[in-house]
């Protein structure tokens, strides 16, 4: 959608809290672009009450809307915005979204996302447990697999060795 678009969708205001100022679209995944304030996208400082706009952007028809405020409202800290979070009557689209499981992302060293089958290099020296060797920094590991439930963990093959390597430790080559 353009800007123009959401514009239009929204009425020309903050689709969390109805500011007609500083708007731009924002990208909410997998749902799709919402159109927020500089307050609503985190840029500025929220005044004291300012989230208690969820509280009527929750209803919204839109469904990347409503698990945007969804997502929002995991992250306040207040006994309020977990009790409507709790309460939400989810569209049906929003409760899948809610319900998928949340997708491991395996990210080296400099922030970068690692696929399977990526080659890494190690920025460290690593003493390899069990196998009675060190890995040196420098080292090329290729055709690195992903460990599915732990964002912090590859496989790869290190002197012939099938070791697990934490990702903190490489950088994508």
């Amino acid at each position: 959608m353009t800007l123009d678009e959401l514009l239009a969708r929204s009425g020309g205001v903050c689709e969390f809290c109805g500011d007609d100022r500083r708007l731009a679209g924002v990208e909410v995944e997998p749902a799709g672009p919402v159109v927020l304030c500089s307050t609503c996208r985190g840029d500025r400082a929220a005044e004291t009450g300012h989230w208690r706009c969820l509280e009527g952007a929750a209803w919204s028809a839109v469904p990347a809307v409503q698990y945007a405020v969804w997502r929002r409202l995991r992250t306040l800290d207040e006994p309020w915005a977990q009790e409507l979070r709790d309460g939400m009557v989810l569209l049906p689209q929003v409760q899948a979204w809610v319900n998928a499981p949340a997708a491991v992302e395996h990210r080296d060293s400099n922030g970068v996302q690692l696929a399977q089958g990526d080659s890494v290099v190690l920025i460290k020296d690593l003493p390899v447990k069990g196998a009675g060797f060190t890995a040196k920094r420098g080292t090329a590991v290729r055709g690195i697999a992903l460990v599915a439930d732990n964002a912090t963990q590859i496989e790869g093959r290190v002197d012939g060795q099938r070791i697990v390597i934490l990702t903190e430790f490489v950088r994508k080559k």
